[in-house]
Protein backbone atom coordinates (compact mmCIF):
# COMPACT_ATOMS: atom_id res chain seq x y z
CA UNK A 1 0.00 0.00 0.00
CA UNK A 2 1.10 3.60 -0.43
CA UNK A 3 0.95 6.83 1.23
CA UNK A 4 -2.25 7.86 -0.29
CA UNK A 5 -3.77 4.55 0.99
CA UNK A 6 -2.40 4.83 3.98
CA UNK A 7 -3.41 9.24 4.85
CA UNK A 8 -7.06 8.31 3.07
CA UNK A 9 -8.24 5.70 5.10
CA UNK A 10 -5.41 3.34 6.48
CA UNK A 11 -4.60 5.39 9.77
CA UNK A 12 -8.53 5.96 9.90
CA UNK A 13 -8.99 2.12 10.14
CA UNK A 14 -6.13 2.07 13.07
CA UNK A 15 -7.74 4.41 15.19
CA UNK A 16 -11.41 3.15 14.50
CA UNK A 17 -11.00 -0.30 15.12
CA UNK A 18 -11.43 0.51 19.17
CA UNK A 19 -14.43 2.29 18.33
CA UNK A 20 -16.47 0.44 16.11
CA UNK A 21 -17.14 -3.44 15.49
CA UNK A 22 -15.22 -3.44 12.59
CA UNK A 23 -14.46 -5.27 9.47
CA UNK A 24 -11.91 -5.10 6.79
CA UNK A 25 -11.22 -7.14 3.34
CA UNK A 26 -8.85 -7.45 0.33
CA UNK A 27 -11.16 -6.39 -2.74
CA UNK A 28 -9.85 -9.14 -4.90
CA UNK A 29 -13.04 -9.01 -6.89
CA UNK A 30 -11.96 -5.34 -7.54
CA UNK A 31 -8.72 -5.64 -9.19
CA UNK A 32 -10.45 -6.91 -11.88
CA UNK A 33 -11.96 -3.77 -13.27
CA UNK A 34 -8.97 -2.66 -14.41
CA UNK A 35 -6.56 -5.74 -14.42
CA UNK A 36 -8.39 -8.67 -15.28
CA UNK A 37 -5.18 -10.74 -17.01
CA UNK A 38 -2.98 -11.00 -13.98
CA UNK A 39 -4.84 -13.28 -11.36
CA UNK A 40 -2.75 -15.17 -10.46
CA UNK A 41 -0.36 -12.17 -8.89
CA UNK A 42 -3.35 -11.92 -6.44
CA UNK A 43 -2.53 -14.17 -3.57
CA UNK A 44 1.12 -12.41 -3.24
CA UNK A 45 -0.28 -9.25 -3.41
CA UNK A 46 -3.09 -10.17 -1.19
CA UNK A 47 -0.57 -11.15 1.29
CA UNK A 48 1.34 -7.69 0.82
CA UNK A 49 -1.72 -5.78 1.69
CA UNK A 50 -2.48 -7.38 4.25
CA UNK A 51 0.66 -7.42 5.47
CA UNK A 52 1.17 -3.72 5.43
CA UNK A 53 -2.57 -3.70 7.49
CA UNK A 54 -1.06 -5.10 10.40
CA UNK A 55 1.90 -3.29 10.43
CA UNK A 56 0.03 0.41 10.31
CA UNK A 57 -1.10 -1.32 13.54
CA UNK A 58 -4.27 -3.24 12.56
CA UNK A 59 -5.00 -6.02 15.37
CA UNK A 60 -6.07 -9.27 13.33
CA UNK A 61 -6.97 -10.98 16.59
CA UNK A 62 -9.72 -8.00 17.28
CA UNK A 63 -10.78 -7.48 13.53
CA UNK A 64 -11.77 -9.67 10.78
CA UNK A 65 -9.65 -9.16 8.08
CA UNK A 66 -11.18 -11.57 4.82
CA UNK A 67 -10.56 -11.82 1.32
CA UNK A 68 -13.87 -10.74 -0.69
CA UNK A 69 -14.02 -13.85 -3.40
CA UNK A 70 -13.47 -16.49 0.10
CA UNK A 71 -16.80 -15.15 0.62
CA UNK A 72 -19.19 -16.18 -2.08
CA UNK A 73 -22.32 -14.52 -0.57
CA UNK A 74 -21.11 -10.93 -2.32
CA UNK A 75 -21.84 -12.10 -5.52
CA UNK A 76 -25.18 -13.27 -4.61
CA UNK A 77 -26.05 -9.86 -2.88
CA UNK A 78 -24.08 -8.21 -5.73
CA UNK A 79 -26.41 -9.55 -8.42
CA UNK A 80 -29.63 -8.89 -6.70
CA UNK A 81 -28.74 -5.42 -5.95
CA UNK A 82 -27.53 -4.94 -9.49
CA UNK A 83 -31.44 -5.24 -10.55
CA UNK A 84 -31.78 -1.97 -8.53
CA UNK A 85 -29.40 0.29 -10.29
CA UNK A 86 -29.75 1.85 -13.79
CA UNK A 87 -26.74 2.46 -15.62
CA UNK A 88 -27.70 5.59 -15.95
CA UNK A 89 -26.85 6.60 -12.70
CA UNK A 90 -23.64 4.37 -12.97
CA UNK A 91 -22.18 6.15 -15.75
CA UNK A 92 -22.87 9.75 -13.66
CA UNK A 93 -20.68 8.47 -11.31
CA UNK A 94 -17.59 11.07 -11.14
CA UNK A 95 -15.06 8.34 -9.58
CA UNK A 96 -15.61 5.97 -12.91
CA UNK A 97 -14.90 9.25 -15.33
CA UNK A 98 -12.13 9.92 -13.33
CA UNK A 99 -10.66 6.58 -13.81
CA UNK A 100 -11.60 6.06 -17.26
CA UNK A 101 -9.74 9.56 -18.11
CA UNK A 102 -6.41 8.64 -15.98
CA UNK A 103 -6.41 5.22 -17.72
CA UNK A 104 -7.81 6.04 -21.26
CA UNK A 105 -10.16 3.31 -21.06
CA UNK A 106 -12.86 5.18 -22.77
CA UNK A 107 -12.81 1.94 -25.69
CA UNK A 108 -12.49 -0.52 -23.42
CA UNK A 109 -14.51 -0.12 -20.09
CA UNK A 110 -16.24 -3.11 -19.01
CA UNK A 111 -19.37 -4.00 -17.68
CA UNK A 112 -17.76 -5.50 -14.03
CA UNK A 113 -16.12 -1.89 -13.86
CA UNK A 114 -19.00 0.19 -14.74
CA UNK A 115 -20.71 -1.56 -12.14
CA UNK A 116 -18.21 -2.12 -9.39
CA UNK A 117 -19.68 0.74 -7.32
CA UNK A 118 -22.60 -2.07 -7.09
CA UNK A 119 -20.28 -4.95 -5.76
CA UNK A 120 -18.92 -2.23 -3.28
CA UNK A 121 -22.58 -1.39 -1.70
CA UNK A 122 -22.60 -5.48 -1.38
CA UNK A 123 -19.21 -5.34 0.66
CA UNK A 124 -20.87 -2.53 3.05
CA UNK A 125 -24.52 -3.68 2.96
CA UNK A 126 -23.45 -6.87 3.32
CA UNK A 127 -22.07 -6.50 7.06
CA UNK A 128 -25.07 -3.94 8.01
CA UNK A 129 -22.12 -1.52 7.87
CA UNK A 130 -23.32 2.03 9.54
CA UNK A 131 -19.55 3.94 9.32
CA UNK A 132 -17.49 3.67 6.16
CA UNK A 133 -13.74 4.92 6.50
CA UNK A 134 -12.76 5.79 3.16
CA UNK A 135 -11.06 8.24 0.86
CA UNK A 136 -12.60 11.43 -0.22
CA UNK A 137 -13.03 9.68 -4.04
CA UNK A 138 -14.45 7.07 -2.61
CA UNK A 139 -17.92 9.24 -1.16
CA UNK A 140 -19.42 8.93 -4.66
CA UNK A 141 -19.87 5.57 -4.05
CA UNK A 142 -20.98 5.45 -0.08
CA UNK A 143 -23.66 7.58 -1.95
CA UNK A 144 -24.65 4.81 -3.71
CA UNK A 145 -24.59 2.40 -1.26
CA UNK A 146 -27.22 4.53 0.63
CA UNK A 147 -29.33 4.67 -2.21
CA UNK A 148 -29.18 0.97 -2.76
CA UNK A 149 -30.35 0.26 0.77
CA UNK A 150 -32.93 2.68 1.04
CA UNK A 151 -34.59 1.16 -2.58
CA UNK A 152 -34.11 -2.75 -1.15
CA UNK A 153 -35.46 -2.00 1.85
CA UNK A 154 -38.18 0.36 0.23
CA UNK A 155 -39.16 -2.31 -1.97
CA UNK A 156 -38.69 -5.45 -0.05
CA UNK A 157 -38.27 -4.46 3.74
CA UNK A 158 -40.55 -1.56 4.57
CA UNK A 159 -42.19 -2.78 7.53
CA UNK A 160 -38.82 -4.44 8.47
CA UNK A 161 -35.79 -3.02 7.14
CA UNK A 162 -32.49 -4.96 6.54
CA UNK A 163 -30.06 -2.60 5.66
CA UNK A 164 -28.83 0.70 7.97
CA UNK A 165 -27.63 3.64 5.32
CA UNK A 166 -23.80 4.20 5.98
CA UNK A 167 -22.02 7.01 6.40
CA UNK A 168 -18.95 7.98 4.59
CA UNK A 169 -15.86 9.16 7.32
CA UNK A 170 -13.14 10.91 5.88
CA UNK A 171 -9.32 11.82 7.63
CA UNK A 172 -7.89 14.90 8.22
CA UNK A 173 -5.75 14.52 4.66
CA UNK A 174 -8.68 12.59 2.78
CA UNK A 175 -6.64 12.83 -0.10
CA UNK A 176 -3.10 13.21 -0.37
CA UNK A 177 -1.10 13.96 -4.03
CA UNK A 178 1.10 11.40 -5.79
CA UNK A 179 4.35 13.02 -6.58
CA UNK A 180 3.18 14.28 -10.27
CA UNK A 181 0.29 16.45 -8.38
CA UNK A 182 -2.24 14.00 -9.88
CA UNK A 183 -4.38 11.50 -7.81
CA UNK A 184 -1.78 9.10 -5.78
CA UNK A 185 -2.04 5.50 -7.65
CA UNK A 186 0.23 2.95 -8.07
CA UNK A 187 -1.38 2.34 -11.80
CA UNK A 188 0.16 5.90 -12.26
CA UNK A 189 3.55 5.53 -10.89
CA UNK A 190 3.29 8.17 -8.52
CA UNK A 191 3.56 6.62 -5.66
CA UNK A 192 5.18 6.42 -2.13
CA UNK A 193 5.00 2.61 -0.69
CA UNK A 194 4.70 2.21 3.16
CA UNK A 195 6.99 -0.67 2.69
CA UNK A 196 9.82 1.71 0.65
CA UNK A 197 13.40 1.86 2.03
CA UNK A 198 14.37 5.33 3.40
CA UNK A 199 16.75 6.08 0.27
CA UNK A 200 14.01 5.14 -2.32
CA UNK A 201 11.87 7.57 -0.51
CA UNK A 202 14.35 10.31 -0.87
CA UNK A 203 15.24 10.01 -4.58
CA UNK A 204 11.10 9.74 -5.35
CA UNK A 205 10.83 12.96 -3.57
CA UNK A 206 13.36 14.64 -5.22
CA UNK A 207 11.72 14.03 -8.83
CA UNK A 208 8.30 15.18 -7.06
CA UNK A 209 6.73 18.46 -9.18
CA UNK A 210 6.51 21.64 -7.15
CA UNK A 211 5.80 25.62 -7.75
CA UNK A 212 6.56 25.74 -11.49
CA UNK A 213 7.25 29.47 -10.98
CA UNK A 214 9.85 28.73 -8.54
CA UNK A 215 12.14 27.48 -10.70
CA UNK A 216 15.86 27.96 -8.06
CA UNK A 217 16.75 28.70 -4.64
CA UNK A 218 15.73 32.53 -4.40
CA UNK A 219 12.51 33.08 -6.09
CA UNK A 220 9.24 33.08 -4.50
CA UNK A 221 6.99 30.50 -3.99
CA UNK A 222 3.84 29.58 -3.57
CA UNK A 223 3.12 26.88 -1.21
CA UNK A 224 -0.55 26.45 -1.33
CA UNK A 225 -0.05 24.83 -4.62
CA UNK A 226 2.77 22.52 -3.96
CA UNK A 227 2.62 19.14 -3.66
CA UNK A 228 5.51 18.71 -1.31
CA UNK A 229 3.83 21.31 1.44
CA UNK A 230 0.81 18.82 1.30
CA UNK A 231 3.30 16.51 2.47
CA UNK A 232 4.99 18.80 4.99
CA UNK A 233 1.34 19.52 6.58
CA UNK A 234 0.57 16.42 7.45
CA UNK A 235 4.13 14.58 8.23
CA UNK A 236 5.78 17.84 9.31
CA UNK A 237 3.16 19.89 11.39
CA UNK A 238 5.47 21.64 13.66
CA UNK A 239 7.83 23.15 10.99
CA UNK A 240 4.98 23.85 8.77
CA UNK A 241 5.20 27.80 9.47
CA UNK A 242 8.86 27.73 9.04
CA UNK A 243 8.51 25.89 5.81
CA UNK A 244 5.89 28.64 4.08
CA UNK A 245 8.17 31.17 5.38
CA UNK A 246 11.22 30.30 3.31
CA UNK A 247 9.34 28.74 0.61
CA UNK A 248 7.56 32.46 0.23
CA UNK A 249 10.45 34.04 0.85
CA UNK A 250 12.95 31.88 -1.63
CA UNK A 251 15.01 31.16 1.07
CA UNK A 252 13.78 27.89 1.21
CA UNK A 253 14.96 26.01 -1.81
CA UNK A 254 12.41 23.25 -3.40
CA UNK A 255 16.00 20.43 -3.07
CA UNK A 256 16.27 21.62 0.86
CA UNK A 257 12.33 21.46 1.53
CA UNK A 258 11.78 17.84 -0.14
CA UNK A 259 14.59 16.50 1.78
CA UNK A 260 12.84 17.77 5.06
CA UNK A 261 9.53 16.19 4.01
CA UNK A 262 11.65 13.15 3.03
CA UNK A 263 13.12 12.94 6.59
CA UNK A 264 10.18 13.30 8.41
CA UNK A 265 8.19 10.83 6.25
CA UNK A 266 10.88 8.30 6.71
CA UNK A 267 10.63 8.67 10.46
CA UNK A 268 6.76 8.47 10.65
CA UNK A 269 6.89 5.20 8.27
CA UNK A 270 9.81 3.55 10.80
CA UNK A 271 7.73 1.79 13.11
CA UNK A 272 5.58 0.44 10.62
CA UNK A 273 8.14 -0.62 8.35
CA UNK A 274 9.81 -2.16 12.00
CA UNK A 275 6.66 -4.50 12.23
CA UNK A 276 6.18 -5.45 8.62
CA UNK A 277 9.78 -6.51 8.68
CA UNK A 278 9.02 -9.20 11.74
CA UNK A 279 5.84 -10.03 10.02
CA UNK A 280 7.69 -10.92 6.90
CA UNK A 281 9.60 -13.50 9.01
CA UNK A 282 6.62 -14.98 10.56
CA UNK A 283 4.28 -15.18 7.08
CA UNK A 284 2.29 -18.17 8.48
CA UNK A 285 1.07 -15.61 10.98
CA UNK A 286 -0.15 -13.24 8.09
CA UNK A 287 -2.14 -16.23 6.62
CA UNK A 288 -3.90 -17.41 10.09
CA UNK A 289 -5.13 -13.82 10.72
CA UNK A 290 -6.82 -14.41 6.55
CA UNK A 291 -7.90 -17.34 7.60
CA UNK A 292 -9.60 -16.48 11.41
CA UNK A 293 -11.17 -13.51 9.26
CA UNK A 294 -12.75 -15.34 6.18
CA UNK A 295 -14.58 -17.97 8.70
CA UNK A 296 -16.02 -15.12 10.91
CA UNK A 297 -16.88 -12.69 7.80
CA UNK A 298 -18.71 -16.22 6.27
CA UNK A 299 -20.88 -16.13 9.71
CA UNK A 300 -21.79 -12.88 9.54
CA UNK A 301 -22.59 -13.31 5.67
CA UNK A 302 -24.73 -15.95 6.30
CA UNK A 303 -26.51 -13.96 8.59
CA UNK A 304 -27.37 -11.72 6.44
CA UNK A 305 -28.10 -13.30 2.97
CA UNK A 306 -30.87 -15.16 5.42
CA UNK A 307 -32.48 -11.80 6.21
CA UNK A 308 -32.28 -10.81 2.75
CA UNK A 309 -34.06 -14.02 1.07
CA UNK A 310 -36.78 -13.67 3.63
CA UNK A 311 -37.21 -10.25 2.64
CA UNK A 312 -37.52 -11.09 -1.17
CA UNK A 313 -39.68 -14.04 -0.52
CA UNK A 314 -37.16 -16.71 -1.99
CA UNK A 315 -36.95 -20.46 0.15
Amino acid sequence: MHLGNYVGALENWVKLQHQFETFLFVADWHTLTTDYEHTRQIPENTYEMVTDWLAAGIDGSQVPIFVQSQIKQHAELHLLLSMLMTTARLERNPTLKEQVRDLDLESRLTYGHLGYPVLQSADILMYKGEVVPVGEDQLPHIEMARELARRFNNVYAADKPVFPEPEGLLTEFPRLPGLDGHRMSKSLGNTILLSEAPDDIKAKLKKAVTDPQKVRKGDPGRPDICLVFTYHTKFNPTEVPEIRAGCESGALGCVDCKMRAANRIIEHLAPIRERRLALDAEPAKVHEVIANGNERAREVAAKTMDDVHEAMGFG
